[in-house]
């Protein structure tokens, strides 16, 4: 759930920029507890939202959350990473969801090839 904080942060800053933005999650699995099912927080069918990812590789997790909010009716129109190290895979994924994509950091940033 590294991506919590940056959602929260997210919404806390535009929050001081008078925009009004909701931070909600998506769990990796279904719970029992609680208000049980996958998206936890304030999201509902036919929102626009964007959906932030704090590292990521393959672009597996964040395909699985992408759908869970489809199948909830929740229109995903771009995705922020902070660290890509993919190399390009995560982007294509998103582009070819007709996602926007970006990411903040990428391996050769860090001088990392």
């Amino acid at each position: 759930m590294g991506a919590d904080p940056m959602s929260l942060a997210a919404a806390m800053a535009g929050a001081e920029m008078g925009r009004s933005l909701r931070a909600f999650s998506v769990r990796k699995d279904t719970k029992a507890h609680g208000t049980g099912g996958r998206l936890v927080g304030p999201v509902e069918a036919g929102e626009k939202v964007a959906v932030l990812d704090d590292t990521v590789t393959t672009g597996g997790a964040l395909s699985e959350a992408i759908d869970v909010l489809e199948l909830a009716q929740v229109v995903v129109t771009q995705v922020i990473v902070l660290v890509d190290r993919s190399y390009g895979v995560v982007e294509e994924i998103c582009r070819s969801r007709n996602l926007e994509y970006t990411a903040l950091i990428r391996p050769a940033d860090l001088g990392v090839e």
